[in-house]
């Protein structure tokens, strides 16, 4: 549905977005992350065509984008971080605009407005000027805008941003039920959303692609090896050096990290393993049967928060071969 190839965008000398590649499947959820300057938005505006693209060449539909700029429009839903909205119009009126511009047959403009009210949760601000909304409302008139027309696209740039908690909630579960028949890209700063909602993420720094795959195939790359944390209690007549050893004895089992929890026996212990080897079966029959007591045994995965710190923070940009396309 989406396919980037070597995009460049430049600002006289500066390379915002330096040669991007990728795509994104019907009825996918892409989420597309990075820091402050990072490319997110300049690739999202050359997607949508409000910029012209240096080189490269991107497609929405089996649609260029330079080439087939209305087909493309037509078909793509858009909302930017600041929503392009009339502040003198009420929200009924203004989505009804958003609508006959975005070609909606006169049959059916009544019915699509209804539809995006509802689906943004603002069917009582109807009647309302978008100038006495808040700006959480206002972002969720953003959001109606970019669904009024019923797009094969939709491209959000920071969705939720000045909404509660509440209203987060509500918009994550929006773009769930979106997905299917939709193909989404969001943008966002608020990162476990990303993990909640998204089928596969972009990580995009200093306007190169770092990395491109699912949270669980990204953390699978970055991490060394297997880890597996432990709670255990240590009976009477050991110690923690014998619990140490008897999970470092193990096989597979690559080092050993044993932090007492408080003064009745009972250890944290963290055992990273050979990437690959899953010795959780094997480590907790070999606890029990030496006597302790097992409280908790679980892999650990890196968070998509370290993830991201990890790939975004160095000072070179690190290669995005291997990552899946």
């Amino acid at each position: 549905m989406i396919e980037v190839q070597k995009l460049t965008k430049a600002f006289g000398a500066v390379r915002a977005v330096d040669d991007v590649s990728f795509t994104v499947g019907k009825g996918e959820i892409l989420g597309f992350l990075g820091p402050n300057g990072a490319g997110k938005t300049t690739t999202m505006r050359v997607l949508t065509g409000y910029l012209p693209a240096t080189s490269g060449t991107a497609k929405i539909a089996g649609y260029d984008v330079h080439e087939s700029s209305l087909e493309v429009r037509r078909r793509i839903g858009y909302l930017p971080e600041n929503p392009p909205l009339y502040p003198d119009m009420s929200v009924a009126s203004y989505l009804d605009f958003v609508a006959r511009i975005k070609g909606v047959a006169p049959a059916e403009r009544a019915g699509r407005v209804n539809a995006a009210l509802e689906m943004a949760s603002i069917t009582d601000k109807r009647k309302e000027l978008i100038k006495r909304l808040s700006k959480g409302y206002k972002q969720r008139v953003g959001l109606a805008q970019a669904l009024v027309h019923n797009p094969d696209v939709i491209i959000l740039d920071e969705p939720t941003i000045g909404l509660d908690p509440k209203q987060i909630i509500e918009v994550r579960h929006l773009i769930k039920s979106l997905a299917g028949n939709h193909t989404i890209i969001l943008s966002t700063h608020i990162l476990p959303e990303v993990s909640m909602t998204c089928d596969r993420v972009v990580i995009i720094n200093k306007g190169h692609i770092v990395a491109m795959d699912t949270t669980a195939g990204l953390t699978a790359q970055l991490r060394g090896g297997e880890k597996v944390l432990l709670e255990v209690h240590v009976p009477r007549g050991k110690d923690k050096s014998a619990l140490h050893n008897m999970v470092a004895g193990l096989a597979g089992v690559r080092s050993v990290q044993t932090q007492a929890l408080d003064g009745t026996g009972r250890y944290r212990v963290e055992a990273e393993c050979e990437k690959g080897h899953d010795v959780r079966s094997a480590l907790a029959a070999r606890i029990v049967s030496q006597g302790y007591e097992l409280f908790e045994l679980r892999s650990v995965r890196l968070s998509l928060e370290e993830i991201f710190l990890q790939l975004t923070t160095s000072d070179e940009i690190p290669a995005a071969e291997g990552t899946k396309r």
